[in-house]
């Protein structure tokens, strides 16, 4: 058997942590057996539905590199097929129309709230055939009434659901167009999906998929339900919790990589490990280890877990994400350093892209303005004579490099027997127009001599304008 996973989002909104999560536990199971990868839209809520949010998703799973092996399909291109298996369920006697009108079902639930009972359909319509002039009906499945629901599940293990539990639900609404419970049901038949894996709050829905499955005499997927991811606090992930676009976290300047390993660690261990590659994550992943229990969203693990790939990853593979960043702050990374050397000195310091992008605009860009209190503290009438010693070695360096410029620095510390900070600090000011920076020598070299010349003359002409 070829195991067949899917990752069926809904184009409401965009693809938030939670989607994502299951998208990769999808991903890596279909991998790790060799079998394929379904993306399925579901977009039969034509009010809610937007090509919007199909973009968001798409751009998100295409961030992430969960590519699928089979879709996008759309089920709004699947109408017909839907109104088929209806009418299958119809003739079968499997279904039935209801007129009950809104104030009828109404009125029911609120006697049934006020008995204390579950709200459920009374199953009017199954028990009496009848026709209502001018009123559209709805078709109900007729859910089997004695026994029980077994699902086997690979996370929770067996759940048993008495079927007297489950009311008759709607299949298809007034208007024709088909209920969730039935598209997913012919979907996942007409797909071949062998493994539905998706979050926990679908639980009480798989029975009821389950009893249309066999009625229909179709194959009955396993199932995985994961459990809930809970911000900090133990409230239901929202917002403030970091519960946003996963495309957030791009801006938020997270590498892809990063966010994967944090997704695949929240509900699932292998052992002590909190470190995994993409490739161990497929060799390793295994539903049976996944927890039962809830887990908690903790934004500064996945600040680290980034700077960890930020440091451990090859600088061109770091550098192709910065390159999306640089041009946010409409910046031309061919104005500049090669952004691999700007990584290379940069990704000790920084723990996000967006970190790193704003640390090296002075590369890219002149400043206008020096920091104030850097300035007032390093570029004094004193620091005038540094630099301006420093700017006669600069001027005539003719091969540009970090080692030859380290030892200029050096060895006029030396010389004019000053604390090397008292030399490295007025000419990180001049160069840099603050404070921070990596080693002066690194940034000079990624700076250029053009520009460092320019940018010590710019300072000496500053200090002498307050003086």
């Amino acid at each position: 058997m070829t195991i067949r996973t899917r990752f069926a989002p809904s184009p409401t909104g965009y693809l938030h942590i939670g989607g994502a999560r299951t998208a990769l536990f999808s991903w890596l199971y279909a991998r790790k057996h060799g079998g394929k990868f379904i993306l399925r839209i579901e977009d039969t809520d034509l009010e809610r539905s937007s090509q919007e949010s199909v973009n968001a998703i798409l751009e998100g799973m295409t961030w992430l590199g969960l590519e699928y092996d089979e879709g996008p399909f759309y089920q709004t291109h699947r109408f017909d097929r839907y109104k088929e298996v209806i009418q299958q369920l119809l003739n079968q006697g499997d279904a039935y129309y209801c007129y009950c009108s809104k104030e009828e079902l109404e009125q029911l639930r609120n006697e049934q709230m006020a008995n204390k009972e579950k709200p459920r359909y009374n199953g009017k319509c199954r028990q009496e055939s009848y026709f209502v002039e001018g009123q559209e009906p709805v078709i109900r499945f007729k859910n089997p009434e004695e026994g029980t629901v077994t699902i086997k599940d690979l996370v929770k293990g067996d759940i048993v659901v008495a079927n007297k539990e489950l009311d008759d639900l709607i299949i298809a609404r007034s208007d024709g167009t088909p209920t969730y419970n039935l598209t997913v049901v012919v979907d996942d038949m007409d797909m071949g999906v062998t493994h539905v894996i998706r979050g926990d709050d679908h639980i009480n829905n798989t029975p009821r998929q389950m009893n249309i499955l066999k009625a229909l005499k179709a194959n009955v997927p396993e199932y995985a339900h994961l459990p809930m991811i809970l911000g900090s606090d133990g409230a239901r992930l929202s917002k403030r919790h970091g519960a946003v676009s996963v495309m957030q976290y791009r801006d938020d300047g997270f590498l892809p990589e990063a966010l994967l390993n944090y997704l695949v660690r929240l509900g699932w261990s292998h052992g002590d490990q909190e470190i995994f590659s993409l490739d161990e994550m497929v060799e390793f992943f295994d539903l049976k280890q996944v927890n039962v229990s809830a887990s908690s969203f903790n934004r500064e693990k996945l600040v680290w877990l980034n700077h960890h790939y930020i440091m451990t990853s090859d600088p061109a593979h770091v550098a192709r994400h910065l390159s999306w960043h640089m041009g946010q702050k409409e910046l031309d990374p061919s104005d500049g350093p090669d952004l691999v050397e700007v990584v290379k000195v940069q990704r000790e310091r920084c723990k996000t892209l967006v970190e790193m992008a704003e640390a090296s605009v002075y590369f890219y860009k002149e400043f206008e303005t020096y920091d104030e209190k850097a300035a007032k503290k390093n570029l004094t009438l004193e620091a005038v004579h540094v630099l301006q010693g420093l700017l006669e070695g600069f001027t005539s360096v003719e091969n540009w490099r970090s080692d030859a410029l380290h030892q200029i620095v050096l060895a006029f510390a030396e010389d004019r027997q000053l604390n090397l900070g008292k030399v490295a600090q007025p000419l990180r000011v001049a160069v840099m127009g603050s404070s921070v920076s990596p080693a002066i020598d690194a940034t000079l070299s990624l700076l250029g001599k053009q520009k460092t010349v320019a940018r010590i003359e710019r300072a000496i002409a500053y200090i002498k304008s307050l003086n």
